[in-house]
């Protein structure tokens, strides 16, 4: 079974203000199986398009007119539309930590090759659906706060110990907790106490 989930029906949204960029990119993408179905040049035009064309992902370019692209990938992930992968001139990591809080799943500093672009991209598409999973699963704010604490933790101890990559770390939590009728923090607790060896049906 191969690792990567089939990327030739993810559609996505491209919104850079440098016109030779955007262009590159959505050769880039293409090139790699993605349908780019919206392009705008900046955070207002971005957000217009992916509500319109409710895509699987949105890559934004941290600083563009009108809106810059923190400020639209906020506004994009409170209506939950699509993952936002930022892209960034500057590694600062002020920008980085603003990006996270605003709801980006994943980031990219220029200049990026295609290698660094795919893994970012199923990065970003995955960790959007582990969030929603957890949203599925615990209403309270505060709850899903700690849940998702838990549940990267465990992802980590389960990546080192038995070599699974990210993804397949939160199905595995995912699975073992439908397996055993259990929260995935109840599964993610055990895992981080007492190893994965613990959560096995």
């Amino acid at each position: 079974m191969s690792e990567q989930p089939s990327t030739s029906t993810r559609r996505v949204v491209i919104a850079e203000d440098e016109a030779l960029i955007r262009m590159d990119l959505a050769e880039m993408l293409a090139e790699e199986g993605y349908d780019v179905v919206g392009q705008a040049a900046d955070g207002e035009q971005a957000i217009a398009l992916a509500e319109q064309l409710q895509p699987d992902l949105v890559i934004l370019d941290v600083k563009m007119p009108r809106l810059d692209g923190i400020s639209a990938a906020e506004r994009i992930a409170e209506k939950r539309i699509a993952p936002c992968l930022m892209l960034t001139a500057f590694s600062q990591r002020d920008l980085v930590e603003r990006a996270r809080d605003a709801g980006a799943m994943a980031y990219l500093v220029k200049p990026f090759s295609r290698n660094d672009l795919v893994p970012a991209i199923e990065m970003a598409v995955s960790r959007f659906t582990e969030l929603a999973a957890l949203e599925s699963e615990v209403a309270d704010l505060t709850e899903r706060l700690e849940t998702r604490k838990s549940v990267e933790r465990a992802k980590g101890v389960l990546q080192k110990e038995l070599g699974l990559s990210e993804p397949d770390a939160f199905r595995w939590i995912q699975k073992t907790a439908m397996d055993l009728r259990l929260s995935m923090k109840q599964v993610s607790d055990g895992v981080v106490e007492h190893g994965p060896g613990s959560a096995t049906p």
